[in-house]
């Protein structure tokens, strides 16, 4: 298994930003989330917006103008129910949580890189990882708010978008559980080599939010260390109506 990364936590929010989404990103206990991380693939922040930045964002969904594409599940057999795929720039609370997350997570994203003996290193600061992506042609903003209505679910997948991959991504459920919705759980799998596939269901309140593994992470076998790939998906709505925003950090072809 991996360990919690070497890096101290930071005490003060990235350079640029400020504001109570970055005061929160600073608070939490980064080197217990490195650890979450590298045993299991994901961990979670709890209440990382406010309801009312919740429900603000959820109502974006609705206004084009926010938007540079619109994909319906079903017609790509992704699964059902559809997401919208922010155009720049971005909402003011958006680009706030992409840039001051990626200022803690790339730290252990080298970590991993070193691990599994990939020389790639990722800059400190998001917007040089963002000018490394538009210069190898992915130029197109990843963050998308998602919709799901009741009978709806997302399939088993990973959000790659082109050869530039941050190896981490954020998801925050936007609705309430119980109130606006039932069903809908955040599913995580990860694929062992010669053993079967480890599940696991990940409760998720408004306002949480849950980093994970885009494709793979390092684990630590007998033998060295090896990659154990991981998907996510969304199980079936039972009812009611659940948003959710997504933050990929690399841009996408």
């Amino acid at each position: 298994m991996t360990r919690a990364s070497a890096h101290a936590p930071r005490k003060q929010a990235p350079r640029g930003q400020s504001g109570a989404v970055a005061s929160r990103i600073t608070g939490y206990d980064w080197q217990a989330i490195a650890g979450e991380l590298g045993e299991r693939g994901c961990a979670v922040l709890p209440r990382l917006l406010s309801p009312t930045e919740c429900r603000e964002l959820a109502a974006l969904y609705a206004h084009e103008a926010h938007f540079r594409s619109r994909i319906r599940m079903a017609q790509h057999g992704f699964g059902k129910g559809e997401y919208r795929y922010f155009r720049y720039p971005l909402p003011k609370t958006v680009a706030q949580l992409r840039t001051a997350l990626y200022a803690y997570l790339a730290p252990l994203a080298n970590d991993w890189n070193a691990l599994l003996g990939v020389t790639d290193r990722y800059p400190a600061e998001h917007t040089s990882f963002l000018q490394r992506c538009h210069e190898a042609g992915q130029s197109r903003p990843t963050p998308l708010l998602l919709k799901y209505e009741a009978g709806d679910f997302n399939c088993l997948h990973q959000d790659v978008y082109g050869a530039l991959v941050f190896p981490l991504q954020l998801t925050v459920l936007l609705s309430e559980p119980g109130r606006d919705f039932r069903g809908g759980e955040f599913v995580l799998t990860e694929q062992r080599p010669r053993r079967q596939s480890r599940v696991e269901v990940v409760p998720l309140a408004q306002g949480d939010g849950v980093v994970f593994a885009v494709r793979h992470r390092p684990v630590r076998g007998s033998r060295g260390v090896y990659r154990a790939n991981l998907r996510h998906g969304v199980s079936l709505l039972r009812c009611g109506v659940r948003h959710t925003l997504g933050i990929i950090f690399h841009d996408a072809a």
